[in-house]
C-alpha cells in the first residue's frame, strides 16, 4: 500500500510539473497512430529557459501510393526559427515524393536532404538569412526504420534488451569531420567548445549559406528491420535532452510509459528538470503491441 501510495503521488507530482511548464514555457504535445495501430507515436517540445523556440517537430503518417509511411522528425534551429520550419515543413514531402523512393530510398533520403538544403538557400523568403537547423529524421515503411540526421539532434531505439544509438552525432572535433572540414580549407577551434571557424558547433546543418563550404546537409542514413515479435521504442529528441539525459535514461524512461506522448511529456519535463538550458523537443515511436 505505501508503494502504491508513493507512486501516485510522483505521478500526480510530474503532472503538476507538466501543467505548469505547460503554461510557463509553452509545453505542447500531440499524438498519431497507423491505421492499424501496429506502430503510434507521440512527441513533445517546449522553448524552456531559452528566450525563442528554434525547434520543430514533425509527426505524421504520410500516404505513398497507398502505404501509410510513418515520418517523424526533430529540427533545432539556430540562428532563427526560419530554416528548422522550413525543412519540417519540406523535407518529409521531398523525401516521399523523390523518383527512388520504392527503388532506392537511401538515395531518395539523400537526395531530398540536399534538394532540400538547396531550395531553402535559393528560397527569396530566405536569401538573405544566414541561420540553419539540425535534422533528424526516421520513417517506418513496413518493418523497415530508416533513420538519417545532420547535426546533433539524436535518435535512440530499445528493443528490449538494450538501448542502441540510430545516429552519431556530427561534432565538429569528431574524428572525420575534422579531417573533412579542414580538408575543406576549414578550422575547427575551441570557443567554450568546439566549433568551426569558432563559430558553430555542429558539422553539419541545413542553411548556413556562409559556412557551405564546410557545413554540408548531408545525412547519414541507417536501416533497421524491426521485429515483428517484439515491441520496439524509439526516442528522438533535440540536444536539449541529450545535453542532461543518457541515452539509456531516455529509452527506459520511454518503455516504462504507458503510451509515446505520455513518454515524450515525461522526457521533456525530465530534461527541463535536470537543467536543460536549450529548447526541449522529444518524439517517441513505438513499433508492436505490448
Amino acid at each position: 500500500m505505501e508503494a502504491f501510495k508513493q507512486m501516485f503521488e510522483a505521478k500526480c507530482s510530474q503532472t503538476k510539473v507538466q501543467d505548469k511548464l505547460e503554461r510557463k514555457y509553452g509545453l505542447k504535445s500531440g499524438s498519431v497512430a497507423r491505421s492499424d495501430n501496429q506502430v503510434q507515436a507521440g512527441w513533445a517540445s517546449m522553448q524552456g529557459k531559452r528566450s525563442t523556440q528554434e525547434d520543430c517537430v514533425f509527426c505524421e503518417f504520410l500516404n505513398k501510393d497507398g502505404t501509410e509511411v510513418g515520418c517523424f522528425g526533430v529540427f533545432d534551429g539556430h540562428g532563427g526559427p526560419a530554416a528548422s520550419a522550413y525543412v519540417c515543413d519540406n523535407l518529409p514531402h521531398n523525401i516521399l515524393n523523390h523518383d527512388s523512393f520504392h527503388s532506392d530510398l537511401f538515395k531518395a533520403v539523400e537526395e531530398g536532404f540536399i534538394n532540400t538544403d538547396q531550395r531553402y538557400l535559393k528560397d527569396d523568403k530566405h536569401i538573405t538569412n544566414d541561420d540553419g537547423t539540425t535534422a533528424l529524421f526516421s520513417m517506418v515503411v513496413g518493418q523497415r526504420l530508416i533513420t538519417a540526421h545532420v547535426g546533433d539532434s539524436r535518435a535512440v531505439m530499445h528493443d528490449g534488451r538494450q538501448a542502441v544509438m540510430l545516429s552519431r552525432d556530427h561534432k565538429p572535433n569528431r574524428s572525420d569531420e575534422k579531417i573533412r572540414i579542414e580538408g575543406s580549407g576549414g578550422s575547427v577551434v575551441w570557443a567554450g567548445t568546439w566549433r568551426v571557424g569558432g563559430v558553430l558547433a555542429v558539422s553539419r546543418s541545413f542553411g548556413n549559406r556562409l559556412m557551405k563550404e564546410f557545413i554540408i546537409p548531408h545525412p547519414e542514413i541507417r536501416e533497421d528491420i524491426l521485429s515483428e515479435d517484439a515491441v520496439t521504442w524509439v526516442v528522438l529528441g533535440s540536444d536539449g535532452l541529450w545535453d542532461v539525459m543518457s541515452n539509456e535514461d531516455a529509452a527506459k524512461m520511454a518503455r516504462k510509459s504507458t503510451s509515446p506522448e505520455v513518454a515524450a511529456r515525461k522526457l521533456a519535463t525530465e530534461a527541463y528538470l535536470r537543467g536543460s538550458e536549450d529548447n526541449i523537443s522529444v518524439l517517441v515511436c513505438r513499433v508492436g503491441r505490448e
